[in-house]
């Protein structure tokens, strides 16, 4: 049973009262409804009064402008008749939340600077931006390991490789989120990173034995806990190791059932070994990691019956607002276990003060707070991280630094300069102005196999340019299998590094750090980790040695092969 005086709720018990008083004044119809947190699709009034009258325990929205954002979250709220959780994805900065927030960089960067206080700074600043437009839950810290160069999501999203360093800029961020009084949730439990597959996709799999996920994984989320992290996020990952070992009856279906839907893994392991108090929240329900595991008319309230408290997002929230009706009714969810889930949901409002801040009409603050966003302290600090955190990988041609007057002439390859499948967001114009005010001529590739109108020849090519730098961004994204470089043109096409030993040749990976699994040819590799206003300026300095490369790489950039490294 939860225990809202202790953490991570520490209620008083005028607090208590309140959380006992909204669950004796609540219709069966309102307690249903607070076991919800849809996403926010639409900012019309009229769509989302009924969700409100359904009594929604909170909404989620996309960053978006600021003033739009927080103006939306301002209505829903004074329109609730129990304060919301208004959560954001504030996993990078402030631009989780609102468009004009710090882009403060990815967590692999911050890890890169091998300074758990940069973790801190990450925390802060996305919280203190977050809750400028009403924002006051987290979904973040990411607690993910990067175990496998191969996963298409953890990949930039995780604080590396080293679960004792995940801990420890983990621990950071929740500092930052507790000082701007915004809640966090620790997610993805039971873990992912071990994986090459999306849960988008299908439900992964946390292959680890139960040791070997207790020493890493469960001291992570243990760790947590104990420093009051307030909720967890349970993602559609199975782990079998643990569900056999609590319950050695289980069928092998049952074995590797996501953790959303494992009454072993949330009450046996979460619960039970972990001792957490907090309140647990569902990844995105449409992912097929759910969807696919158990049809959704029982997957809806079985969620909630295992062990979870909220229910995050839906496929129709109408739809599934009745599943949870009809499985309360049918007894799969017991009365016990209703009242056990909202007085998590109930008491984590409580903490966050909010039934005060209702009363005293702040639950947004007002247009002056997003004086906050992306301010000069904010800017400094990420400024200095992206300084600290950009990583030589190699230089085995001793090519740096480069300079003007030995390398005049640049040939710069990005997406949108013809080279290869990607995301930019106008990498390459940034990228082109900044080498052009340190004084180099920055030519675009050739298209097709002509230079000038002159087929592509060795020595024509050499005679063109006096080196060639790939600029590659590629972030890792829900639903992609797979985050590798992808080559137009054919093989030896002008875009490919055909080229590598006939000319001076450097990449830069602003995103996904592995890259030199696909380009082991190229013999000078950065990883810079995000390509955010920060991290161009200190990449072209580094470059051009005007200040000193300090990054330490959080994972293996050589993917475990020897023939990357040279």
């Amino acid at each position: 049973m939860v225990n809202l005086k202790e953490k991570p709720f520490y209620l008083s018990d005028e607090d208590i009262q309140w959380v006992e008083d909204i669950k004796n004044g609540m219709t069966l119809e309102e307690k249903i409804g607070q076991l919800f947190c849809p996403v926010g699709f639409t900012k019309d009034e009229k769509l989302l009064k009924p969700m409100l009258d359904k009594n929604i325990a909170g909404i989620m929205y996309r960053s978006g402008p600021a003033q739009e954002i927080q103006d939306a979250q301002r209505w829903l709220q004074e329109n609730a008749k129990i304060p919301l959780l208004l959560p954001a994805n504030l996993e990078a900065g402030g631009t989780g939340s609102a468009a004009e927030g710090t882009d403060y960089g990815k967590p692999l960067q911050m890890a890169a600077t091998g300074d758990p206080e940069e973790g801190y700074h990450l925390g802060f600043v996305s919280c203190t931006e977050g809750a400028a437009v009403g924002v006051n839950w987290s979904f973040a810290p990411i607690v993910d390991i990067d175990n496998n160069w191969r996963n298409p999501i953890t990949n930039l999203r995780t604080f590396g490789d080293d679960a004792k360093r995940v801990l420890a800029f983990g621990s950071g961020y929740l500092r930052g989120a507790k000082e701007a009084g915004v809640a966090v949730s620790i997610k993805h439990f039971p873990g992912d990173g071990v994986d090459e597959r999306d849960q988008h996709l299908h439900t992964t799999t946390n292959a680890l034995s139960a040791e070997e996920w207790m020493d890493t994984y469960g001291m992570i989320y243990k760790g947590l806990i104990d420093q009051g992290a307030q909720t967890v996020m349970v993602g559609h990952i199975a782990q079998p190791a643990w569900a056999k070992k609590l319950n050695p009856d289980l069928t092998l279906e049952e074995t590797y059932r996501p953790a959303t839907l494992s009454k072993e893994i949330i009450g046996g392991l979460l619960r039970g070994e972990l001792g957490f108090n907090g309140m647990i929240v569902t990844d995105a329900s449409a992912m097929l990691g759910y969807t696919c595991a158990m049809p959704r008319r029982e997957a809806v309230p079985t969620t909630i019956a295992i062990g979870c408290d909220m229910f995050l997002f839906n496929k129709s929230f109408d739809e599934d607002y009745e599943y949870m009706m009809e499985g309360y009714k049918n007894g799969v969810i017991t009365d016990e276990r209703l009242d056990d889930a909202l007085t998590r949901i109930l008491g984590l409002k409580a903490s966050l003060g909010l039934h005060k801040k209702q009363k005293a009409g702040t639950l947004v603050p007002g247009p002056e707070a997003l004086e906050r966003l992306h301010n000069e302290q904010f800017v400094q600090w990420a400024k200095s991280c992206a300084d600290k955190a950009v990583t030589l990988v190699k230089d085995t041609q001793n090519l740096l630094p480069i300079t003007p007057e030995k390398y005049p002439r640049i040939v710069l390859f990005t997406s949108e300069g013809g080279g290869y499948f990607g995301e930019t967001n106008g990498l390459h114009e940034k990228l082109k102005a900044a080498l052009a005010a340190e004084g180099f001529t920055v030519l675009d590739p050739p298209e097709g196999a002509y230079i000038s109108d002159k087929p592509i020849t060795v020595e024509g090519f050499k005679e063109n340019y006096d080196l060639a730098l790939y600029a590659f961004d590629f972030p890792t994204a829900s639903n992609n299998t797979v985050v590798r470089l992808s080559w137009k043109g054919g093989l030896g096409g002008s875009n490919t590094p055909w080229f590598t030993r006939e000319l001076p040749t450097m990449a830069v990976s602003f995103a996904n750090p592995y890259h030199l699994i696909d380009v082991p040819e190229i013999k000078t590799y950065i990883n810079a980790y995000t390509d955010t206003e920060f991290t161009i300026p200190a990449v072209i300095e580094k470059i051009t040695g005007k200040s000193p490369f300090k990054g330490v790489s959080p994972v293996d950039p050589f993917c475990g092969r020897i023939d990357t490294t040279f």
